[in-house]
Parts: C-alpha cells; sequence; structure tokens
C-alpha cells in the first residue's frame, strides 16, 4: 500500500481531516448502516409529519419538512425556517439528533419547520452554505400566496408569521439569512392579462439564535481554511457589527440562547450588545440553560435543560 495515501495536509478534529490526494474524512463520520439517520413519516407519540423535499436538483439541496399535528382543516401555524449546526462541515436534518430536537418544538410550539440541508465545506467552501441557505429562502418564500411546488408550505404554512432559526453554525447562518431579507427584501411578480402584480413576501416576525457561532477576538485556522476568501474582522459573515446591513435586519424581535459552560458563551452574549447597539428597532431577549455546554439539547437530549429551553423557544414564537 502506498503510504502516502494516509499523509494529510489539514487536521481540524473533532470535525475533519483533508488528505494529500484531497480526500476528505469527518471524525464524527456516520455510521456506514444508516443508523444515524432518522426517516421521515410520522410520529407516533407526538403526531408530528415529516417529509423530505428537493429544493435544488442542480446543486442538491434539499429539507426536511415538519408539520404538527392536524386536527381540522384550514389550519396554518407560523413557520421555522432552521439551519442545523456543526461548524459548517458537519450535520444534517435527517440525522437522528437534529430530527428529534425539531419533532420536539413543532410539537411543543405547534409550528411548521422547514429545516434545510445546505452544502457543507470544506468540499464546498464558505460562503456556499450561506448562499444555499438564502436561496432556499427565496425558494420557501415562493409559497408564500399558495402558489409553491410543495403542498405542505402552501397549505400549513402562515407566511405572517415566520421565523429563522439554527444553533452554533446554523444561528451564524440565521442571522445572516435575517439580514439579507431585511437588506434585500421579498418581492413576487404574478402575471396576468392585465400585466405584472408585484406582491410582498413572507412577513419575518423574528429569530431564533441557538448557542451561535461568530468569529473570536483571535484567527481561527479552520475558519480560514473553509472559508479562504474571508475578510477577517471586516467580514460581516462572521463579525455582525461590521455589517452595514445590520440595522436592517428583519424581524421585530430575537432571543438569543446560550450555555454557562459554553465556550462560545461570551460570543452569544456580544451578539446581544452588537444587536442593541446597531440601530435596529427590534428587542433582543436571553435565555441561559444553566450548567450545559454547547449543543446539549443534541448532544444530551435527555438532559433536565432541554425542556426549559424548548418551552423558551415555543414561548417566543407564540407571544404577540
Amino acid at each position: 500500500m502506498d503510504s502516502s495515501n494516509n499523509e494529510t495536509t489539514h487536521e481540524f478534529p473533532p470535525y475533519f481531516k483533508v488528505y494529500k490526494d484531497g480526500r476528505v474524512e469527518r471524525y464524527m463520520a456516520p455510521d456506514t448502516g444508516g443508523n444515524h439517520l432518522a426517516p421521515a413519516g410520522l410520529d407516533s407519540k407526538t403526531g408530528v409529519q415529516t417529509k423530505d423535499v428537493v429544493v435544488f436538483p442542480e446543486s442538491g439541496v434539499s429539507a426536511r419538512l415538519f408539520i404538527p399535528k392536524i386536527n381540522g382543516p384550514d389550519q396554518k401555524f407560523p413557520l421555522v425556517v432552521h439551519y442545523h449546526g456543526g461548524g459548517f462541515c458537519l450535520g444534517s436534518p435527517f440525522m437522528k439528533p437534529f430530527h428529534n430536537f425539531l419533532v420536539s418544538l413543532v410539537s411543543e410550539a405547534n409550528v411548521v419547520v422547514i429545516s434545510v440541508d445546505y452544502r457543507l465545506a470544506p468540499e464546498h467552501a464558505l460562503p456556499v452554505a450561506h448562499e444555499d441557505s438564502w436561496a432556499a429562502m427565496q425558494w420557501i418564500s415562493a409559497h408564500s400566496y399558495g402558489q409553491g411546488p410543495e403542498p405542505w408550505l402552501n397549505q400549513y404554512a402562515d407566511f405572517g408569521r415566520v421565523f429563522v432559526a439554527g444553533e452554533s453554525a446554523g444561528a451564524n447562518i440565521a442571522h445572516y439569512v435575517a439580514v439579507q431579507a431585511g437588506a434585500t427584501g421579498f418581492f413576487f411578480f404574478f402575471w396576468s392579462k392585465a400585466g405584472a402584480t408585484g406582491l410582498a413576501g413572507p412577513n419575518v416576525i423574528g429569530s431564533i439564535i441557538l448557542h451561535p457561532y461568530f468569529g473570536g477576538k483571535e484567527p481561527d485556522k479552520m475558519t480560514n481554511y473553509i472559508y479562504p476568501t474571508t475578510v477577517g474582522f471586516k467580514d460581516p459573515i462572521l463579525y455582525p457589527e461590521a455589517d452595514p446591513n445590520l440595522s436592517k435586519m428583519a424581524g421585530k424581535k430575537v432571543l438569543v440562547c446560550v450555555a454557562e459552560k459554553d465556550r462560545l458563551k461570551d460570543r452569544g452574549l456580544g451578539y446581544c450588545e452588537t444587536l442593541r447597539k446597531s440601530g435596529w428597532n427590534g428587542s433582543v431577549g436571553y435565555f441561559e440553560s444553566e450548567g450545559e455546554g454547547q449543543g446539549f439539547f443534541l448532544l444530551n437530549p435527555s438532559s433536565d435543560k432541554v425542556g426549559p429551553l424548548i418551552k423558551a423557544m415555543a414561548d417566543f414564537i407564540n407571544q404577540n
């Protein structure tokens, strides 16, 4: 065997390593038997139903759609557009930890959730994840008037009550999407015999930012590797305070959730302060899970702190 096949050029545990021949191996690679995946269908305990949809066949971007238990005809529910975490290089809404967490949220909050499976780094360098996620948001928004390609979104989603959400890297993406939505807006044209009629798109009420990842005070080697075009401390994707469009962010409220023992807790706190000083006119809420670390609701779903976190998210969505 050629020993050079095992030579690596970059190693970033616990995420991935890159071999000299260009292969990428993820340390947390799922087992080949598929036991890490949660099949779509009916959750008998909660009545939540799920199905998978292809968003862009060309790129392979897809999503998992969750709807709560339906108790009657013509029901409409708030819509949460979710972006999963995993350092921009791991994770999927089809994996059990993310799926199970979102089933719990859908059941508790009585919402529709669509979780986007964007393309991962390092094979797809940043900002591909952000571009995929914003494009997916535009695809989702095309259902605002019940004329999109996905029947569940047309039938059950209330586009007057839309939220973006994510954890860790997904929180970074959710923030990016909210800023894009506010800075560029949504506007669709429908053609008739009378000509083009312009209609505004979805009403983004707020954002749920869970254990967010933003840039730190020191350069991060892995981030620089998976995001080679970054401009460092001036990069609005990594440093929201550097974004000239921050004050235009869509929504009137944000809930920032942190964990007491998370090494990134200070970045969540800093994000709160950045929003408050930005000129954005919304309100900033804060929720801290004591005694827990980054992503505990995924890594330790039996924790007694998961329930209060999900309740805080549900209350935030459903409060007037």
